[in-house]
């Protein structure tokens, strides 16, 4: 099971995840990510990947629509600490945030 904790920083949420990210995980994780972003209104998200350890195409949809929601605010997304299976799978889906 997936989980995010946050913290908040100046202009800056961090979304630190860990666990398995698949389908039913990432409705969860959007839905939690996007009401933090919501309250806080960051310039950056920063998305730690460091605590996966799976991660379907869900993980990718997930990343691309929490980039378009901060996009549309006027923010920026970043991906960070991916292992390396994660980074093959981003640069499969040419996500390059990091």
């Amino acid at each position: 099971m997936a989980k995010v904790w946050f913290i908040p920083a100046g202009n800056t949420l961090a979304a630190y995840l860990s666990g398995e990210i698949d389908h039913h995980a990432a409705q969860m994780l959007r839905r939690e990510i996007d009401a933090q972003v919501d309250a806080h209104m960051p310039e950056l998200l920063a998305l730690d990947f460091s605590g996966v350890t799976f991660m379907d195409s869900s993980g990718v949809g997930l990343i691309l629509g929490r980039g378009r929601y901060i996009a549309s605010l006027g923010g920026r997304l970043t991906v960070q600490n991916p292992p390396a299976q994660i980074r093959k799978m981003l640069d499969l889906a040419r996500i390059h945030y990091v």
